[in-house]
């Protein structure tokens, strides 16, 4: 057996011990798909074990996450820290090898994956990203991403979203493999697909490369050698291999999704020539890693540092820039940045004062970048004065993601795995649902992504309610590790982007509103802001009731909390900018803010009441579809009045 043979037999045995010991995993693409993981990792992929997250290396994204053993395994021989013991404890309880790829939580992994579809998008995202810095910092950033996708990841959706982006703004240092085994979960792939894929690619602008044999490292590396020479064009290598080869049941569903088992896994691998008991890898594969992988990554880390050092000498104030950038700390741009004194009597959308804040922080936050999915105009996330994002100005900053939601905010969550960018990206709330899912990622991977909202209720009027979101907010607050902030006007608008920008392992959500809100009476109180919910009015003598409302309701609580001062009852109007954060406060802290007793309080949202029975037994919320007409007429009918609150107030206190 030749080197290369023992060195993929070794791969494909480990993969097989791996899942039949877990008794649980994908043991077919894994084996299918090793020669080219073995070829990429050993011949091209550029990266140093010793410093996992240099910025300038190589990214693999396993977009077919499932597939998730051939990674593990693949790091393993490659001298990342994942030991023999992590394989061996794969998928178990609290292990770093778990069922599918999580960023930060196994060395090497560069996204987190397993929802299909969705690491093709962030590999868009980080290879969109090199190209931004590379046009910034050409000596200092300029590498590949890479990335493996199955037949599911080409059938979801996103990945249409992410293609044609990537082709469009020609990302032609993106190589993606597209493992082509012909079956899926529930059997023949030509069951549930039949495109052609390649023509599917060159018409968004994709250069396609075949690879007939995926067990011909000779032919992939080529492959990829080509793919490398591109110069206006992202590329698809497309590799036919078989899933779950050598087994009795290769290229069937059969060995999808469940480990080969003892018998079959021992038949498996002497099919391969291999003889080793299970576990028991030859020191010949850990040497080719050594000598070709790790050998490749530390000479090229070696050679950056030295860049780095005459850098610094040529122009110490970019090279400051730099390393400031990639630090990712975004709080040090902000120390010097004041919020403006507003004039009495405004009255604006919050959206607008977003709009106003995202431009005074791009102006001191060099890495922050975004926009939003053909709305920029309505969201307010276009920023005067800097360039669009596009092949011709990779410098740019606002970004057209045009119309693909799910892949905006998966290629977000990508710009933020690359390092030394702060993007934000944008839409109107109700369309918060095609992003969820990318969303929870951004959770899942405690990544700061920042996800501007607008049009944040029924009334925003005549668009009706297939535009009026309702359960959209609660929908946000229900996420474990997301912040979702309801500004009630330009004050809080500009500390929630504040908390944003702050932010290093946690989403934030602005949700803002269409219509004008007036600007409350509560200057400089940034510090009870950022703790959730504070007192805006007080009580004038004895607390009898408390109403907690969120953004344009604020302004509503203030105008009924006179109205019930001059029916006899004494009102607490509390801000709950952010009910995500105000529920970490420790219990005291709530009770002050609230009060003691939870019949005594109202929650006022123009949204679903799902979720605010925590903080108060009675709501007056909207918990049907909206309706199409003006605003004004919508609020009415639904008694969104300070009268119609102090009706609401009235009859739970028992009084006319």
């Amino acid at each position: 057996m030749n080197n290369h043979k023992l060195n993929i037999a070794a791969m494909r045995a480990t993969i097989i011990d791996g899942t039949n010991k877990a008794k649980s995993g994908h043991p077919g693409m894994a084996i299918g798909s090793a020669p080219l993981v073995y070829t990429l990792y050993t011949k091209h992929l550029v990266s140093d074990p010793t410093n996992p997250e240099w910025i300038n290396r190589d990214r693999f994204v396993l977009s077919a996450g499932h597939a998730s053993m051939l990674l593990y395994t693949t790091l393993h021989f490659a001298g990342f820290n994942v030991t023999l013991d992590d394989l061996k404890n794969f998928r178990q309880l609290h292990s770093n090898t778990p069922g599918h790829p999580e960023f930060g939580m196994t060395d090497g992994v560069d996204a987190t994956t397993g929802p299909l579809g969705q690491g093709l998008a962030q590999a868009v995202g980080l290879a969109m990203g090199e190209s931004h810095l590379n046009a910034k910092f050409p000596n200092l950033i300029n590498h590949y991403t890479y990335c493996l996708v199955g037949d599911g990841c080409l059938q979801e959706g996103i990945s249409q979203e992410a293609i044609s982006f990537a082709g469009h703004q020609k990302l032609n240092k993106l190589i993606v493999f597209y493992d082509s085994n012909a079956v899926t979960l529930d059997g023949p792939l030509s069951d549930s697909f039949n495109e052609d894929v390649t023509k599917r690619f060159i018409a968004t602008n994709w250069l396609v490369i075949k690879v007939e044999d995926g067990n011909n490292i000779e032919e992939i590396d080529k492959a990829i050698t080509t793919a490398k020479t591109s110069t206006e064009k992202p590329v698809l290598i497309i590799v036919n291999t078989v899933i779950g080869q050598g087994s009795k049941n290769e290229g069937t569903s059969k060995v999808h999704g469940n480990p080969l088992g003892e018998e079959d896994g021992a038949a498996t691998k002497l099919s391969y020539g291999y003889t080793n008991e299970p576990w028991v890898i030859p020191t010949n594969v850990y040497d080719t890693f050594n000598m070709t992988f790790r050998k490749r990554g530390t000479e090229a880390f070696t050679m950056w540092n030295i860049k780095l050092e005459n850098f610094a000498k040529e122009n110490s104030d970019l090279c400051d820039a730099f390393k400031l950038q990639i630090s990712n700390d975004t709080a040090k741009y902000l120390k010097n940045i004041s919020i403006p004194e507003f004039a009495d009597g405004l009255s604006e959308a919050t959206r607008k004062s977003s709009g106003a804040a995202l431009a005074t922080f791009s102006k001191h936050v060099p890495s922050l970048l975004g926009g939003s999915a053909d709305v920029a105009s309505s969201v307010m996330t276009f920023v005067k004065g800097e360039q669009v994002f596009n092949p011709k100005t990779r410098s740019g900053r606002n970004v057209n993601f045009g119309i693909r939601e799910f892949g905006m905010a998966a290629i977000g969550n990508g710009l933020l795995l690359h390092g030394g960018l702060r993007p934000y990206v944008g839409t109107f709330l109700v369309f918060s649902d095609y992003m969820k899912n990318a969303i929870r990622l951004s959770a899942l991977s405690h990544l700061p992504a920042i996800y501007v909202f607008s049009h944040d209720s029924v009334a925003l009027g005549e668009d009706g309610p297939t535009h009026q979101p309702i359960e959209h907010v609660a929908m946000l607050r229900a996420m474990p590790n997301v912040n979702v902030w309801r500004p009630a006007d330009a004050y809080e608008t500009y500390y929630a982007w504040l908390e944003a920008l702050k932010s290093t392992k946690t989403p934030n959500v602005l949700v803002l509103s269409r219509q004008n809100l007036p600007l409350l009476d509560h200057k400089h109180k940034l510090d009870s802001f950022t703790r959730g919910a504070y007192v805006i009015a007080k009580e004038d003598k004895q607390l009898d009731f408390t109403l907690i409302a969120t953004g344009s309701e604020v302004s509503l609580a203030l105008e009924a909390k006179e109205l019930l001062k001059q029916a006899g009852v004494d009102v607490r109007v509390v801000s709950m900018p952010s009910f995500d954060v105000f529920a970490s406060q420790e219990e005291a802290y709530q009770t002050t803010i609230l009060g003691n007793d939870i019949n005594k309080r109202m929650s006022v949202e123009m949204l679903t009441s799902f979720g605010w029975g925590r903080f108060a037994a009675h709501h007056m919320s909207v918990d049907t579809f909206g309706y199409s007409a003006k605003g004004e007429d919508i609020t009415a009918y639904l008694h969104f009045t300070p009268e119609g609150l102090k009706t609401r107030v009235l009859a739970v206190l028992g009084k006319k």
